[in-house]
């Protein structure tokens, strides 16, 4: 669902309804500006985590244990040679025609060499692979991250990334291909991201559930680092450096 999120997609999804942790029930509300709706979000973050231990976390690890990683790397090199147009196409939107030439060599070489996306050629190529979304877009655009919003199942979130969420995927080509069932193939392939998103960061999540205090304060933090770094392709945050 991100998508990271995938997500969400969460995405990531992301990014999202898989981050295990504490429950966070009784934890103080930190008053941060940016989260007015914190009480309401705590308790869909501990609702995520529940979903979390008892489907996500279990369904990821078996796939980890039956499927051969050589077969794992395959089906996300898949996917996201799948997401390819839509990364062009917010490339684009960015004005960033450099990282719009390098999605499209990509997705040439990996579709072709790369046996429909499932080697990734292109990188020992030399054209490195990068995310892009509508919702990085609408920030490259000036759009703000607040309220942040922890959405059921998706997880961290904000109106902007919500909106961006929903362009991306009316933008997803096969949309408009006259796939029989389109449905069913979406959801399948929906389902695939979330379970290859949860599987490559199971040990991510178990940290952040063994070492932080406050697991939802800390995701939403770094949701945020993450989301800005993002927007910024990287780049230094010269507008908010502290006082010397």
């Amino acid at each position: 669902m991100r998508n990271f999120r995938a997500a969400l997609t969460l995405a990531l999804g992301l990014l999202a309804a898989g981050c295990a942790s504490t429950s966070g029930d009784n934890a103080q509300l930190q008053n941060d500006p940016g989260d007015p709706l914190e009480g309401w979000n705590r308790q869909v973050f501990a609702m995520n985590e529940h979903f979390d231990h008892a489907v996500l976390k279990p369904v990821a690890e078996a796939y980890v244990a039956v499927v051969p990683e050589p077969a794992r790397t395959g089906v996300h090199n898949f996917l996201a040679n799948l997401n390819s147009p839509v990364v062009f196409a917010n490339d684009v939107l960015q004005g960033e025609i450099g990282l719009a030439g390098d999605t499209a060599g990509r997705f040439g070489l990996n579709s072709t060499l790369g046996l429909g996306g499932l080697v990734d050629v292109a990188t020992p190529a030399g054209i490195p692979n990068h995310g892009a979304d509508f919702g990085q877009t609408l920030g490259v655009w000036g759009v703000g991250d607040d309220p942040y919003l922890v959405v059921p199942l998706l997880g961290p979130s904000d109106p902007r990334d919500l909106v961006g969420y929903g362009v991306d995927s009316a933008m997803f080509p096969l949309n408009y291909a006259g796939i029989r069932d389109y449905s069913y193939w979406a959801m399948g392939r929906g389902a695939l991201a979330i379970l290859d998103a949860r599987a490559r960061n199971l040990a991510t999540f178990d940290q952040l559930e063994q070492t932080s205090v406050d697991p939802y304060a800390s995701t939403r933090s770094l949701y945020r680092q993450y989301r800005r770094a993002h927007i910024r392709h990287g780049k230094s945050d010269v507008k908010n450096l502290p006082p010397m």
